[in-house]
């Protein structure tokens, strides 16, 4: 793009405007201080239009993930948007401003037919705004005294609120988090189970649960055994964890352990999974086993989350 002419072309309109921006106005002060520094984008603070939050976003010396490096990028990107339903689309038309002193008004350019903006497409704009070598020629009025004037507006045409979607974020070369629990004087435990201290695996609660007398098919002639949630209440409901784990009853005498390992999604809804058979009881309190040793047995958990489901 060698000059600014007028013209509309690949949907995008190039005009100028005697009218400032109606929605936001941006205005830079010692601009090649940006340069300077290192600040290769900046985000405005945030604007309301169309009942939602947006912000300008300005590449200085362009947008190098693009490629670009001869002219300046702008975009408008939307904010806020966690508290909006899953599935949620907003399309809107957008305009761009840039502040001609000389002349005393506006460059625009305007995406004309809109574009979708959704939770994996928050950014749209212009990669090549405006030339480098046309911006900081003070004849073009743009940059004067190395001060600059930006803007937006942005017109919400069509809203879809409601659907269902989800994101399924996987980790590669998960990390396996231990941890062990000693439980002291266990004949004399009360109460229908026992939990762990929490602990921390892969930024979520967890907890071990024994049941000394045995719960469910388990109840009165088995162990049972559990891995939870400590805080189910604080995933979201749609959100979910594919976790491999292993709980083991660490043999004292033999180091032959003995140890149950499953794959589970647990969510906020389904926060516990385990065995209620994990061990007869018999075998169990039998010393030669080494699973009870001077009235304290070693529980261990081994915790992999390999990846998490959400809302899109």
């Amino acid at each position: 793009m060698e000059d600014l002419t007028l013209t509309q072309e690949d949907g995008v309109w190039r005009s100028t405007s005697n009218t400032p921006p109606s929605h936001y106005v941006m205005k830079i002060q010692l601009f090649s201080q940006l340069a300077k520094k290192k600040i290769e984008t900046y985000h405005s603070s945030d604007f309301e239009a169309g009942g939602y939050k947006w912000n300008l976003v300005v590449y200085p010396n362009g947008n190098k993930d693009k490629g670009i490096t001869d002219h300046i990028s702008m975009y408008v990107a939307m904010t806020q948007v966690e508290s909006l339903n899953p599935g949620w689309e907003i399309h809107a038309n957008f305009r761009l401003f840039l502040r001609d002193q000389n002349k005393n008004n506006y460059f625009t350019l305007e995406d004309v037919a809109g574009k979708p903006f959704h939770k994996m497409q928050l950014e749209y704009g212009f990669d090549k705004f405006v030339p480098l070598t046309h911006f900081n020629d003070p004849a073009k009025g743009y940059l004067v005294n190395d001060i600059c004037v930006f803007g937006a507006e942005v017109y919400v045409t069509q809203e879809k609120l409601t659907g269902k979607g989800e994101i399924l974020s996987m980790v590669k070369d998960a990390i396996s988090y231990k941890h062990t629990w000693k439980i002291d004087y266990f004949s004399n435990l009360i109460g229908e189970y026992q939990d762990s201290q929490p602990f921390n695996a892969a930024d979520q609660t967890w907890k071990i649960q024994l049941y000394p007398k045995g719960k469910g098919s388990g109840k009165d002639n088995h162990i049972s055994l559990y891995l939870a949630l400590a805080e189910p209440k604080k995933l979201s409901p749609a959100t979910k964890m594919h976790t491999n784990f292993t709980i083991r009853i660490l043999d004292q005498i033999n180091r032959i352990h003995y140890f149950g390992t499953d794959n589970y999604w647990f969510s906020a809804s389904n926060n516990l999974r385990g065995w209620p058979r994990f061990v007869s009881m018999s075998y169990f309190y039998m010393k030669s086993a080494g699973l009870l040793v001077n009235n304290s047995c070693i529980v261990e958990a081994e915790v992999t989350v390999n990846g998490m489901a959400n809302v899109l």
